[in-house]
């Protein structure tokens, strides 16, 4: 049986991807973007199972309108993709406070919002999946993305936390996380105002090769990453909390785990070496 779904960040690649793969093979999908007229190429190939709806993510009451909207055209809704984002590129001392709460209204409070507003409809209806689009950087850091890479951490914590919490009510929460992808990501980052030289070194080759991402021939195609995260919704089995997505992802994310480890096993030695300050000057009864 086909699902309900509604997609954000429709209007280019991978949440366009997703939503061409989705009504595709037989569901209905709620596509939205800031400007629909970029919706209407996609609406037009999968007559009567796409609905575009305008959505920014930054507007409540857009999103309580979009939601509205998908549920009544759909008749509900089982799936909820929150995969609309941005970046910004700047160095921790670059940032302002304004930046980073746009970046945070986007890639945290926006997609919690939505959450919110399907959760009434999946708990009448006992079931629901949600997938939040992370990325590498929900886990690993990069120089000149310390704003992005804060949203995405958060945006994991928060699903961590989610999951727990509605597991018992039939709903399903998945965070996906996706390698190198060929998409527009790299060349549509906004800049921070504030731009040091001090930073150069340290940014300007991770900025370079982020450009670069939407043709490079090694990167993943979308079409591969919609593939993933439908067998992902259609699986009966339960699934991981995290879900990378490329071999890429996974190289990445193995390196991780083991600096992890590495560090707490660091951390650890450098505990058990130092004195506790609770028995500086207890003399031990040699008894």
């Amino acid at each position: 049986m086909g699902r309900r779904w509604l997609v954000t960040g429709c209007s280019s690649g991978l949440g366009r991807a997703l939503a061409e793969a989705a009504a595709a093979a037989g569901h209905r999908v709620a596509v939205t973007a800031r400007n629909t007229a970029a919706l209407e190429e996609t609406a037009a190939r999968h007559p009567g199972r796409i609905v575009p709806i305008p959505l920014e993510l930054r507007d409540a009451a857009q999103c309580e309108e979009a939601v509205r909207h998908a549920a009544a055209r759909l008749g509900g809704i089982d799936v909820l993709v929150n995969n609309a984002g941005s970046g910004l590129f700047g160095a921790a001392e670059e940032v302002s406070d304004a930046e980073i709460r746009d970046q945070m209204e986007t890639l945290l409070i926006g997609p919690w919002r939505l959450v919110r507003l399907v959760l009434p409809g999946m708990r009448a209806q006992g079931h629901g999946h949600i997938v939040n689009v992370s990325s590498l950087a929900g886990r690993m850091a990069f120089p000149g993305l310390g704003a992005y890479v804060a949203g995405k951490f958060a945006l994991e914590g928060m699903s961590q936390v989610l999951a727990a919490e509605v597991a018992a009510l039939g709903i399903r929460v998945t965070v996906v996380e996706p390698g190198g992808f060929a998409t527009r990501y790299g060349t549509s980052l906004a800049r921070s105002a504030r731009r040091m030289p001090e930073y150069a070194a340290a940014t300007a080759g991770m900025l370079d090769g982020l450009r670069g991402m939407a043709d490079d021939a090694a990167m993943g195609r979308p079409e591969d990453f919609a593939a993933r995260v439908l067998a992902l919704v259609a699986s009966p089995d339960a699934t991981p909390l995290r879900v990378p997505v490329g071999e890429d992802a996974f190289l990445y994310l193995e390196a991780v785990e083991r600096a992890a480890r590495d560090e707490l096993a660091a951390a650890r030695l450098l505990t058990d070496a130092a004195p506790s300050p609770a028995l500086e000057g207890v003399t031990r009864d040699p008894a």
